[in-house]
């Protein structure tokens, strides 16, 4: 098998200030599947291209969330709303309560990191466990644009399944190895981001994986990276189709994985695994593991082409899927993404494993290749792969819908106008309630890019998605990056878009104040009644039959999107200045000949209070 390697040079040209740290890891891990202990050597090499002289580090180890009294503990107990797969339902005094599934973990059961042997070049270094986080006070600091070796020993034990890493889910899948390594953090411009698992997700450095590991020989493996040694282990067939037997008395095998230039690495092992392979034409394999069960071989079968059709799609919609393959794995505890995998229950409906396993593989694009910092802007990746989603789902539908976001658009609108909505700048781990925290991240962060197709039309966007992948793979962009791609592309001016949508809790609320007739002429008065600024699309309807639309540029925008349907007359009016609240304009007809007036007639513009859009003459 042919070791993939990718040429990044090119995407740093544009900016030659940007940097980046790098690392390369060598891990070695032994799993004892009895006891679910595992214990391992890891060696890595950790560039600093940085202009900071390095003192500390911090290494994530993840899987110490999973103890009674942590800080993911704590939070189950106290949030409003807790995650309904980390609580067990009680009565008490015959009232319903929740309890944390972590409160009542035995010591068998819960998950622990433990390091040892922490050296710097060979040379022993102080280090220090706060939860979830590992410091390292260095041996010797680390320069600007140096390079050095770090080496350590580690014990872990994987925890009983409860929140994405664990062990005999709940469909049965023996282990799900999910940030179960200890993890450098990253280190970029604003400082490090040694933020502690509480419940969110993740943020890592990017660089290359070499990664063995030793398991009972009846475990097949499915995960990140290239596997090596397919021949060895019997995983498949030789070259000459003559299948490979392990003798009996060999009891473990060794599987070894190359990883390139990811920022994570993920596995899942189970003995009934069945696995099946498709190939993108030109491009990926795609694997897929699942449990040998009568019960849902169909849809994982019924998957496999949808899956093919939907990496395509990603690919020309977004940019091609930079690596050799993509698993989508059964396990884990819904769904959630991973460097070149999934993990997934595969238990329910068709139309959730489609679903599912869409939205997942988007995240390849929006998070794992355009990897942002999901910690502070979760918006970017959640929302920007439920567009992806959505969008791509609807492509390859049979019955498509004219505005396949609508449930987005819904569920932002529903958490606006109930007076919780936060900031999409709040930390991810500081949200009162989950709900909010997912409807800000996954519906709001949707309706950013829906509403931007609003802005500067459904072209551009498009455009705006091929240039921030071209420009920002392999990278860490932040929320300005898609903006400026956004402006680049359009000649829009889009920071107050930004600033609004991202920043505060502003609110879009524009009405049909008055329509009033004047010598055969219809005045019509708009009005602002939210903080935050839009251009405006009016489309009026006759008695007649026909339409006309109205377009008001919005002033601060400089910009007047393009007709995008020119066989409808299109009337541009003169632009809307965010300190006037109201707007009147003429239509050349009496107030007779018109049946209706509608602001925003797609309805692709967030307005919260959509009662007041539109003026109908019974």
């Amino acid at each position: 098998m042919c070791v993939f390697v990718l040429s990044f040079g090119s995407n740093f040209a544009q900016n030659s200030s940007y940097w980046q740290q790098k690392v390369d890891y060598k891990m070695e891990v032994a799993v004892d599947v009895r006891t679910y202990l595992y214990n391992g050597k890891q060696e890595l090499v950790y560039s600093n291209n940085s202009q900071d002289t390095l003192k500390k580090v911090f290494y994530h180890l993840y899987p110490n969330a999973f103890q009674p009294g942590s800080e993911m503990d704590e939070r189950i107990q106290t949030i409003k709303d807790p995650d309904s797969r980390m609580v067990h339902k009680l009565k008490i005094d015959g009232k319903e309560t929740k309890e944390s599934r972590i409160k009542n973990l035995k010591p068998n059961e819960i998950g622990f990191l433990k390091i040892s042997n922490f050296k710097q070049n060979g040379i022993a270094a102080l280090t220090k466990t706060n939860g979830t986080i590992l410091e390292v006070t260095l041996a010797q600091p680390i320069l600007p644009n140096q390079k050095t070796t770090f080496s350590l020993d580690f014990e872990g034990q994987v925890p009983v399944q409860i929140r994405r890493s664990g062990r005999n889910n709940a469909e049965g899948i023996a282990l799900s190895m999910a940030q179960w390594y200890p993890k450098i953090a990253e280190f970029d411009y604003e400082g490090w981001h040694a933020d502690p698992y509480i419940a969110r997700e993740f943020h890592g450095v990017w660089g290359n994986f070499d990664v063995k590991i030793t398991i009972d020989k009846n475990y097949i493996i499915g995960g990140s990276g290239y596997l090596q040694n397919k021949n060895e282990i019997g995983y498949g067939y030789q070259d000459n189709g003559i299948e490979v037997k392990i003798p009996k008395k060999i009891k473990t095998l060794t599987w070894h994985f190359i990883a390139p230039m990811v920022h994570d690495f993920t596995w899942a092992a189970d003995p009934n695994y069945l696995h099946d392979t498709v190939k993108v034409p030109n491009g990926a394999t795609l694997h897929f593991l699942y449990k040998n069960n009568p019960k849902i071989i169909d849809n994982w079968k019924k998957l496999q082409p949808k899956t093919l059709a939907l990496m395509q799609l990603y690919n020309t919609t977004v940019g091609k899927y930079p690596y050799e393959q993509y698993s989508v794995i059964q396990g884990g505890d819904g769904g959630m993404e991973y460097a070149m995998c999934t993990l997934i229950l595969g238990e329910g409906t068709f139309d959730g494993l489609l679903g599912v396993t869409a939205h997942e593989m988007a995240h390849s694009w929006f998070q794992h290749i355009l990897a942002t910092n999901e910690i502070k802007h979760g918006w970017m990746d959640e929302g920007f792969t439920s567009f992806l989603e959505d969008y791509a789902l609807n492509e390859i539908a049979e019955n498509k819908k004219e505005n396949p976001f609508v449930n987005a658009y819904a569920s932002y609108i529903n958490m606006a106008n109930s007076g919780k909505e936060l900031p999409q700048t709040t930390n991810a781990d500081r949200f009162d309630e989950n709900r909010v925290y997912s409807i800000t991240s996954y519906s709001k962060g949707e309706v950013f890019l829906a509403q931007l197709c609003y802005l500067i039309g459904k072209d551009n966007v498009l455009k705006t998605l091929k240039r921030y992948y071209n420009e920002f793979k392999f990278k860490h962009p932040t929320p300005n990056d898609i903006k400026r791609t956004a402006e680049k592309v359009s000649g829009a001016e889009l920071d107050w878009y930004l600033i609004d949508w991202t920043q505060t809790t502003n609110t879009i609320d524009y009405g049909i104040k008055s329509v009033i007739e004047t010598q055969n002429k219809t005045v019509i008065t708009l009005e602002r009644i939210g903080r935050m600024p839009m251009p405006l699309e009016i489309l009026v309807d006759y008695v007649d039959g026909s339409q006309e639309s109205f377009y008001i540029p919005l002033r601060m925008m400089y910009y007047t999107k393009e007709n995008e349907n020119p066989n409808q007359k299109r009337t541009v009016l003169k632009d809307w200045a965010w300190a006037s609240y109201n707007f009147e304009f003429e239509i050349n007809q009496s107030k007779n000949s018109i049946k209706k007036i509608t602001i925003d007639p797609k309805s692709q513009m967030a307005d919260v209070k959509k009662e007041n859009n539109v003026f109908e003459i019974k």
